[in-house]
């Protein structure tokens, strides 16, 4: 069979349309983010029992990516450059009362915590219970949430900070760069990395101090992975980010 030279332009121009995405994702900007030490704040989401802890309601799903990135000590890293290097940090938590367990509706996700009664408190205004439970702070991470400097701020109570004051505290001390980990990568950290850029701030994200659920429907950790290459100003690791904070260098 014979190829007219019109055949072989077409497949030409067909072979360099496939590859043009693959082209494009590899030559994808890196933008990084310049630390400055005055307006960047280290912000951790869920930094809780029922994530990180063997005991916690969800170990069965998430423990896996927590052992396999080092996330409890990763998150600890954090914790201590920020308290070492005097950079703001902020606790993002997650908590349900018995009030929040009358919604009539709720998404996948939302269904499940309610069902195993994750970060479940007694009260929004008493302590009763809370101590050592699944909605209370890892105890190695007690001296870094509690020593009087860090923000604890309101809870979320779906995924993003939308619904807390996170935002609020952050503009109040004029921070517009956040350095952001946490639990977990696909729902609570993703979703605090999109909100936050959409108010306008910078956004690292440091991917060994997070972790998701692997479940039959897919790695939700991975699935992070992606949307933070895409969507944040830079993806690094703890080490990275430690070394960016302590010599106050730019992450890329």
């Amino acid at each position: 069979m014979r190829i007219s030279k019109n055949h072989i332009k077409q497949l030409l121009v067909l072979s360099v349309l496939v590859s043009v995405p693959a082209l494009v994702f590899a030559a994808l900007p890196n933008p990084g983010m310049q630390f400055d030490p005055v307006r960047t704040a280290i912000v951790i989401t869920d930094p809780q029992n029922d994530f990180l802890s063997e005991k916690g309601v969800t170990w069965g799903v998430v423990g896996k990516s927590v052992v396999e990135n080092n996330t409890v000590q990763n998150i600890e890293s954090l914790f201590k450059a920020g308290k070492k290097y005097d950079v703001p940090v902020f606790v993002s938590p997650h908590y349900y009362y018995p009030t929040d367990h009358g919604w009539n509706f709720e998404g996948a996700l939302e269904a499940l915590m309610h069902q195993i009664k994750m970060f479940d408190r007694k009260d929004a205004l008493s302590l009763d219970g809370f101590d050592k439970s699944g909605a209370d702070w890892l105890a190695q991470y007690y001296p870094y949430i509690k020593d009087g400097k860090t923000v604890v701020t309101s809870p979320h109570k779906v995924y993003g900070p939308d619904t807390n004051d996170l935002v609020l505290q952050l503009r109040k001390r004029g921070i517009d760069k956040v350095i952001l980990a946490g639990m977990s990568a696909n729902l609570c950290v993703e979703s605090h990395m999109r909100e936050l850029l959409e108010q306008g701030f910078e956004v690292t994200v440091v991917k060994d101090a997070t972790a998701g659920a692997q479940v039959p429907e897919g790695d939700g950790y991975q699935a992070a992975l992606v949307n933070f290459r895409y969507m944040a100003n830079a993806v690094v690791t703890t080490d990275d980010a430690v070394k960016a904070i302590s010599t106050k260098s730019d992450l890329k």
